[in-house]
């Protein structure tokens, strides 16, 4: 695998200085947040270079206080971060003997900010160190020396932005945290950020909820002619598209139709191009491995940070992707170089006439390149020996995705076929691809067009005959809920948060139990949805995506040095205040509201369990607490075979959810579907809530002689006419 060397970006704002002569016996400190990072850097510099890691923020706001002088034009407090204090004093010691300090943290904002910080650290105790900033795009021998090469000095805009971000979210939280223990539970808490997704998340949920789903079915038929046995759907019957409401109807058009004479009346051919798509920004990295990997969107930027910061290579180590945090899809003209050489290698007729360029997003900051691979030439299945399956996967996509963007268009031919029967017309249709232009790089990210469907030779005229029919029930499905996926591409496409917050803002979601994840899923909780209710009652702005956005928004022209950070914070903060203080007056309490008192008996001591709120979840607690500490889990529905509670238990090892009888082992009686507070109209048995990749989620009895709301389970036959 032989090695290209290319020249990183510095990023589109950095201010440089020209290149410093031989360092020759001079010492160099290089400090980066990580130690995979500072690991990894440290094997491409030479012996004058120490490379130590600041292990991410050394000094922040406090967390016991507000920590902001509002009366002193809102200057942050800034303290060392507990528990990092040896870390910092440890750096501090290493500058002193160092005679120049290269600040190389992340080029964002946070990483501008880390740097600022220590840059102020280190020079209150190292007079004689020159401090300066380095910055690169990817952790390759190439990058950093390039970056060694040419330091450069900390973007104060880039500092205030981040500084107006934590001045701004602190503001918010310290407000509202307390006025949430007041009027609802105590230890809850909101962010700004948060808020704005959790809205959205409850909005969907509702939307959910007042779903009601309609039956309807189709009707399909396996036609034979010689030996080929082919299925086709009815699309039409008496020149209308069919709307089947029932089986009675569908009943009745297999018997008109029975024993009629079956024959080719269309066959029509269409072409299409499929052009390839951009190389991946983060939230595209994260929809696409969550729909194509079942990652969360933590799991993908976690094993994109490995990718990044460096990977053990034979005897080598390094970085197989540039910074895994972007919204640009704009590639440098070295990598653009090297994959256009390594198509005309492999792939010369695929290799367009010029480099293909895409078009950056309007909102895009485009200050890092696309995600993709360093190095071309470490293909995926090169890789295989030196990473983790994850870790193999996730690159295998961000290659695949890199060079087919500069490929050749693929082409595709769809064959659809009309059948006359009676009244009604079936077809059969299939896609081939005629042209495999960049899907030829393609294995993972395989769609479904390259998925080919395999299509009858039939020509007009032709005669046939209808061996089997298939009927088949559905239902209409309601809203989806949002999926890591789907939770991203809104927030992306509604401007709230950036590329590096999408992750931790599902996680903070999560973490607070305001929102659970279930078969990939993001609901929310009761807790969430009160907390919810509350914001959007008293504070509909704080909530609403369109201020969310609008925030963003002014903090990126922070970040151009268009507007102060101080007018933008005293801007949202006065009007907040007055309505924080007011809200705290006339708010209706809610304290306890999350707890009910129940008719059921204690059975260590007689008294009523209280129905409660904990950490994951609902409970109920024995009522004499603290004297009497009995607690179990909520009774979700009746047993439909005894008549006992049916309750949420895990198996053991793995810890899977499933829900069983209490009367155990007298009581065998399980499901593996989640009850609902709903009992069936036709039978009385409890309602659950069921998930197949099919039909996604649906309501149904869990009566299995009851018809009410089922569907034709997606593993199973279907029934024969």
């Amino acid at each position: 695998m032989a090695r290209k060397t290319d020249s990183a970006e510095t990023g589109t704002k950095k201010k440089t200085v020209k290149p410093k002569p031989a360092l020759k016996d001079k010492k160099v400190l290089v400090i980066v947040e990580s130690p995979a990072k500072a690991k990894t850097i440290e094997k491409y510099l030479g012996s004058i270079y120490t490379v130590k890691a600041s292990m991410g923020h050394l000094i922040d706001l406090p967390k016991s206080r507000l920590g902001i002088d509002i009366d002193h034009d809102f200057e942050p407090e800034y303290i060392t971060v507990r528990g990092r204090a040896k870390i910092l004093k440890e750096l501090q010691g290493d500058a002193k003997k160092a005679d120049m300090v290269l600040l190389a943290s992340d080029n964002d904002r946070e990483g501008e900010a880390i740097a600022w910080h220590l840059q102020n650290a280190l020079a209150a105790k190292s007079k004689q160190a020159l401090i300066q900033r380095i910055s690169f795009n990817e952790i390759t021998p190439a990058a950093i020396q390039d970056a060694v090469a040419r330091p450069g000095v900390i973007d104060e805009a880039k500092v205030n932005a981040q500084k107006a971000r934590r001045v701004l979210d602190r503001l918010v939280g310290y407000n509202l945290s307390p006025l949430l223990w007041k009027k609802v539970k105590n230890g809850l808490s909101a962010g700004r950020v948060q808020s704005a997704a959790l809205k959205l998340i409850c909005d969907r949920e509702k939307e959910v909820e007042s779903f009601i789903p309609e039956e309807y079915w189709t009707l399909e038929a396996d036609f034979k002619v010689g030996r080929t046995v082919f299925t086709a759907q009815l699309i039409s019957w008496k020149a209308a598209k069919p709307d089947l409401k029932n089986e009675a109807e569908v009943k009745a058009i297999i018997a008109l139709i029975t024993g009629k004479d079956s024959v080719v009346i269309d066959i029509r051919e269409t072409e299409k191009t499929l052009r390839p798509k951009p190389p991946f920004t983060t939230s595209q990295l994260q929809q696409t491995a969550a729909n194509r990997l079942g990652f969360t969107s933590k799991k993908t930027m976690q094993t994109a940070q490995r990718l990044y910061e460096g990977i053990n290579i034979e005897s080598s180590r390094i970085g197989l992707i540039t910074y895994m945090r972007t919204d640009s899809v704009r590639i440098s003209q070295v990598a653009l170089d090297d994959v256009r050489a390594w198509i005309e290698k492999n792939y010369p007729t695929d290799l367009p006439e010029k480099p293909i360029l895409y078009a950056v997003g309007k909102k895009a900051q485009d200050a890092h390149e696309a995600i993709r691979p360093t190095y071309v030439n470490y293909k995926p299945d090169d890789m295989k020996p030196y990473l983790s399956r994850d870790e193999l996967r996730l690159y295998t996509i961000i290659w695949e995705r890199f060079v087919a963007s500069q490929m050749n268009p693929a082409k595709t031919k769809t064959v659809s076929t009309d059948i006359q029967t009676g009244d009604g017309i079936f077809r059969v249709s299939g896609t081939k691809i005629i042209e495999k232009g960049f899907y030829k790089v393609m294995k993972l990210l395989a769609s479904k067009e390259e998925k080919q469907d395999s299509y009858p030779v039939l020509k007009i005229g032709d005669s046939l005959k209808i061996d089997k029919f298939y009927p088949e029930q559905h239902f209409t499905q309601g809203p989806a809920r949002y999926s890591d996926a789907s939770i991203v591409k809104t927030l992306e496409e509604k401007g709230i948060g950036r590329p590096s917050t999408y992750a931790p803002i599902i996680s903070v979601l999560l973490d607070r139990y305001y929102v659970t994840r279930s078969n990939k899923q993001l609901i929310p909780t009761l807790l969430g949805k009160l907390i919810c209710d509350m914001l959007v009652e008293s504070f509909p702005y704080v909530v609403n995506s369109d201020f969310t956005a609008a925030m963003e928004s002014k903090l990126d022209a922070v970040e151009e040095s268009q507007l102060s950070w101080h007018n933008m914070i005293r801007e949202f903060y006065s009007p907040f205040k007055e309505r924080v203080d007011e809200v705290g007056k006339t708010l209706e309490s809610f304290k306890g509201a999350l707890e009910e008192v129940t008719n059921i008996p204690c059975e260590k001591c007689g008294k009523p369990l209280v129905k409660k709120m904990g950490r994951f979840g609902f409970f109920l607690a024995c009522s004499a607490f603290p004297e009497c500490r009995n607690t179990k889990s909520i009774p979700l529905a009746k047993c439909p075979h005894c008549g006992g509670d049916i309750i949420s238990r895990k198996t053991k090892g793995r810890g899977k959810e499933f829900y069983g009888c209490t009367n155990y082992p007298s009581c065998d009686f399980i499901t593996h579907f989640k009850p609902i507070n709903q009992n069936c109209p036709k039978c009385g048995q409890f309602m659950v809530e069921k998930y197949d990749k099919k039909n996604g989620f649906y309501k149904s009895c869990i009566n299995p002689d009851c018809d009410y709301l089922h569907s034709f389970d997606s593993d199973r036959e279907k029934p024969e006419v």
